[in-house]
């Protein structure tokens, strides 16, 4: 009959579990951050291939993506320059382009 203690994993083994354990937790955060730093569309593109659950359960994705888009911009700085397409799609509009010619007013929120 095998003895207990030959049934039981050894703390070696169970430290290097655990330790391997918070290596991938650490490389996945690590990558989460890094993740959020790209541009929208290639976090985006990334997010579509994570399990939702796992990644809001298992990270800190709040406050993570609260320091990944805070930004430096203080009170009384210029708007950085974009550009976006137009609602018809009909070509793009730059920033620059319209503060050019007039003051600019960017409302950011939602009227629903």
């Amino acid at each position: 009959m095998l003895a207990l203690s030959s049934m039981v994993p050894s703390r070696r083994v169970l430290i290097g579990v655990v330790t391997g354990l918070l290596f991938a937790y650490a490389g996945f955060i690590g990558f989460l951050w890094w993740t959020m730093h790209r541009p929208p569309e290639q976090f985006g593109r990334t997010m579509a291939h994570m399990p939702a659950p796992a990644v809001f359960l298992l990270a800190p994705f709040e406050t993570l993506w609260t320091e990944a888009r805070a930004g430096t911009l203080q009170v009384g700085d210029a708007a950085p320059d974009f550009d976006l397409d137009k609602v018809d799609k009909s070509g793009r509009i730059q920033l620059s382009a319209l503060t050019s010619r007039q003051p600019v007013v960017l409302v950011f929120g939602s009227y629903t």
